[in-house]
């Protein structure tokens, strides 16, 4: 057994406080388990100094402090460990839930939606406030502290945005703007003058700027996009002349058979409740041409939504009038419309604009047909 001097010792005491170990009790245990290594293993012809830096490093992964920020974190934080496994677990549960109930959205599968809404809840509510709350405490200084918040924060308004996208929510844009804000003028600053402070991070901090920046680019310019697409405003056109040209025929008076009235105010409702979604308003304003924007019709038409049911009421309704026309021209078309459509595919199959322009379609044939039976009365 080798036998370690005192001046040995005194050189592990000193190389200890050295690599940034300042806790005294923490500095004499390293000290004994060291020194206990050493005496067992160390050979009068190996080199002392050698044999030392080479025990030292089984302490450690990347540096000596380690050890003490981790001792801090066991006595300031009981439960560290446990909150590291709830983030893994955590993080990889809602992934494989995420993928899931992507296929499953993509197949037309049930279930899709509450995959994706615990995955992204999940992730946004749990996995990243972790994240926050463990680099939080490994953070040296303020700053990383901070970058950390963005990053989460940034995170969770973007990961929630796009739940809200795919449930078709209200919401929407106000979430993916935000997070595009807090992104360009929050995280991105912040990670860059952190990181290039220091020599040994500067490459990986220009690097990942570069790549967070045009991140943020093309968010920003799908949003913007999204607005000049010319079939899309061609929708929107195409509708606001059906809909300009339905109310010059007074169409909310022009038709007096029940069955007739049965189909108007079901467009109505259905074009209603679009338009609620879409303009956050139940009916177009008055005076003015409205934005809007060719996405989901909503919430309300998908699976077993009031949109759905609305859309059926108006196939049994078109249904029971054109069987009680006899004559075979004076019934309403129902192909290349939405009348044809299979409920459990209305939302994914039509737009709103498309939707509303195939519902305004529809009472204009109604009218039209009215007007026509009238006239040959």
């Amino acid at each position: 057994m080798y036998c370690i001097t005192d001046e040995q010792i005194e050189y592990i005491l000193n190389d200890i406080r050295r690599n940034g170990v300042e806790m005294e009790d923490l500095q004499l245990n390293l000290l004994d388990h060291i020194c206990c290594i050493m005496e067992q293993e160390l050979k009068e012809t190996d080199d002392f100094e050698q044999f030392y830096q080479d025990t030292v490093r089984r302490f450690y992964k990347t540096e000596l402090r380690e050890i003490e920020r981790e001792t801090i974190n066991l006595l300031t934080f009981k439960n560290y460990y446990a909150m590291k496994k709830v983030m893994l677990m955590s993080g990889a549960s809602s992934v494989t839930a995420f993928i899931i109930g992507t296929v499953f959205k993509i197949m037309h599968w049930p279930g899709a939606s509450i995959l994706i809404l615990l995955a992204i809840v999940t992730f946004s509510l749990v996995f990243l406030p972790i994240i926050y709350f463990l680099k939080s405490r490994e953070a040296t200084d303020n700053r990383q502290k901070a970058v950390v918040a963005m990053a989460c924060l940034t995170g969770i308004v973007f990961s929630l945005g796009i739940l809200f996208k795919i449930m078709h929510w209200p919401g929407t844009n106000v979430l993916g703007m935000s997070a595009i804000l807090l992104a360009a003028f929050g995280l991105l600053p912040l990670y860059f003058f952190t990181g290039i402070r220091h020599p040994e991070t500067k490459m990986n901090t220009i690097m990942v700027s570069i790549l967070l920046t045009g991140a943020i680019g093309l968010m920003f310019a799908m949003v913007n996009l999204r607005q000049s697409n010319p079939l899309a405003q061609a929708r929107m056109d195409n509708y606001l002349q059906a809909e300009a040209l339905l109310n010059s025929l007074s169409y909310k008076t022009a038709t007096s058979d029940s069955l007739s009235k049965d189909i108007i105010a079901t467009c109505d409702a259905i074009k209603s409740m679009v338009l609620q979604n879409a303009i956050d308003a139940p009916a177009l304003p008055a005076g003015k041409k409205p934005l809007i924007k060719e996405e989901s019709p909503g919430g309300d038409f998908y699976g077993d939504g009031a949109g759905v049911k609305l859309v059926q009421q108006l196939r049994d309704a078109v249904s029971r009038y054109n069987a009680a026309q006899p004559n075979p021209a004076a019934r309403i078309p129902t192909t290349y419309s939405v009348l044809e459509c299979d409920p459990n595919h209305l939302g994914y199959d039509y737009s709103n604009l498309l939707l509303l322009s195939s519902v305004t379609q529809l009472q204009l044939a109604v009218v039209v047909k009215e007007q026509q039976l009238a006239s040959k009365g």
